[in-house]
């Protein structure tokens, strides 16, 4: 009972503190990370002595598992087929070369400079070179970035972890002891590379194609209420997951290959459906942060010495010095390739594929996770002060502060809350001051630039900071569409 009490506080104080201070943290520009460590701190032995989550405590067993399945599913569902065909050069580069050699390159730091095994070397290789996207997530969201930066991160972000998982889980089949495999190593691995590799991406995917095709039939006779269709994702997801699992496939690996069907199928899905699973993955991700933090994360301070701080700045280096001559020749602004290379924080993707190796009892493994906190918290302050600095050099003015509508007259009970089409038009006609406004998803607007004859552009997440902008009238009549 105490574990469920510690898991249930967890998750209510997460959805509160991420609730109430959303807006504060994204206009300062302050790191989201930063915060949820401080608050794991607060509540940690350190702090009040409320929570002390350590390796063996069953509730982080859970989270992180759930935590990792989710964003795997949310990264792969919430990608645009039509813009990864677009960009595919890029998108090879960033989640090939781009990813494999830091990942070579921290490894081979790891191998001559810390001491350890060749296959322990692989997995702080590729742990570290996975790029993190709760740092990431007021650049993934801000106008003042430009739009190619953003979806090359966000390429690189979603999909840089599915390459970099089969080297952690193969890694941790060699380093694992012939007690653990049964003495029968040759045959374990083999079946394990056969989940991996075979099993898992093949149960992801039907289960990702009977979902959403079963979703689609109901929905087209009989209808899913929005409501429902928003969890659908996370029955998806978890399902995926269960089923590799129960045969020795693996979850993960399943749970972004469904995802992954999903976006394939371009199908027509409400935008909640894709909200509804990022703000729940995002959720896992802050309440691991939070957990990682009453304790774990800190013992990255126990191993600071000499040859581990060399070993973070080359771990946080090589990504950079990698990635701006490779996107050359990719369409990519020379700016851009800039800010693209700089911004590559290892966060809580790296922390979870660090805490494999430690989960499947692998010796030495916590030494290996601890070098990854050494280096996560070094990446939190060096990367997370300069996204903070770049949006109070580049954010908009009118997003300075907060805007508050003022209503001058009380809305008309008359007014009419839907309109019809014959009836925009004879407003049209007589002239009265009629908008149309285009308040679609920005996923939706992107992957769709038709409007509406004479419509303006409004963000739905930023709509009077838009509307300001523009100078609306106050006194006219407004024809909002969303879909």
């Amino acid at each position: 009972m105490e574990t469920f009490n510690v898991v249930v506080a967890l998750i209510g104080i997460v959805v509160i503190v991420s609730s109430l201070l959303s807006g504060a943290i994204e206009r300062s520009g302050v790191p989201l990370v930063a915060v949820f460590l401080g608050l794991g701190l607060l509540l940690g032995p350190i702090g009040l002595g409320l929570v002390d989550i350590r390796f063996g405590s069953p509730e982080l067993h859970a989270v992180s598992t759930l935590a990792l399945a989710m964003v795997l599913f949310s990264d792969a569902v919430t990608f645009e087929t039509s813009a990864l065909r677009q960009r595919r050069p890029l998108l090879i580069r960033l989640i090939g070369p781009g990813t494999l050699i830091p990942a070579v390159l921290v490894g081979a730091a790891a191998y001559f400079l810390l001491g350890v095994p060749l296959a322990a070397a692989a997995i702080l290789g590729a742990a570290l070179a996975s790029t993190d996207p709760v740092l990431l997530r007021s650049v993934l969201r801000s106008r003042s970035v430009p739009e190619g930066t953003r979806m090359a991160l966000r390429m690189e972000t979603g999909m840089n972890d599915i390459v970099l998982l089969p080297i952690v889980v193969v890694a941790i089949l060699f380093l694992r002891t012939p007690e653990a495999a049964g003495g029968h190593e040759s045959l374990s691995l083999s079946r394990s590379l056969l989940g991996l590799f075979l099993l898992g991406p093949a149960l992801g995917a039907l289960v990702g194609w009977v979902g959403i095709s079963l979703l689609s039939f109901i929905r087209d006779r009989w209808g899913v209420r929005r409501d429902y269709e928003s969890m659908y994702a996370l029955g998806l997801a978890f399902s995926a997951f269960a089923a590799a699992e129960a045969v020795g496939g693996s979850g993960f690996v399943a749970a972004f290959t469904a995802g992954l069907l999903v976006a394939a199928q371009d199908v027509e899905l409400c935008d909640c459906f894709l909200e509804y699973g990022e703000a729940t993955a995002e959720m896992m991700l802050l309440l691991t942060f939070v957990a990682l933090g009453t304790t774990l994360i800190w013992t990255g301070l126990d191993v600071v010495e000499p040859r581990t701080l060399l070993f973070a700045g080359i771990a946080l280096a090589a990504r950079t010095v990698v990635l701006y001559p490779m996107l050359k020749g990719c369409g990519v602004e020379a700016g851009d390739r800039r800010l693209i290379a700089l911004l590559g924080p290892r966060g809580l993707s790296s922390l979870l594929l660090a805490l494999l190796p430690v989960f499947a009892g692998i010796p030495g493994a916590e030494h290996l996770f601890s070098i990854t906190c050494l280096v996560v918290l070094v990446s939190v302050v060096v990367h997370g002060t300069g996204i903070a600095f770049y949006f109070r050099r580049h954010r908009p003015a009118e997003d300075a502060k907060p805007l508050a509508i003022v209503e001058e007259e009380p809305a008309q009970a008359s007014t009419p809350d839907r309109i019809t089409l014959g009836e925009l038009a004879a407003m049209q006609e007589r002239g009265d001051p009629v908008t149309i406004v285009d308040a679609r998803s920005d996923r939706t607007w992107r992957t769709d630039r038709r409007t509406a004859a004479g419509a303006v552009r409004l963000d739905p997440e930023q709509p009077v900071r838009d509307a300001t902008r523009l100078r609306l009238a106050k006194h006219g009549t407004l024809v909002v569409y969303c879909a």
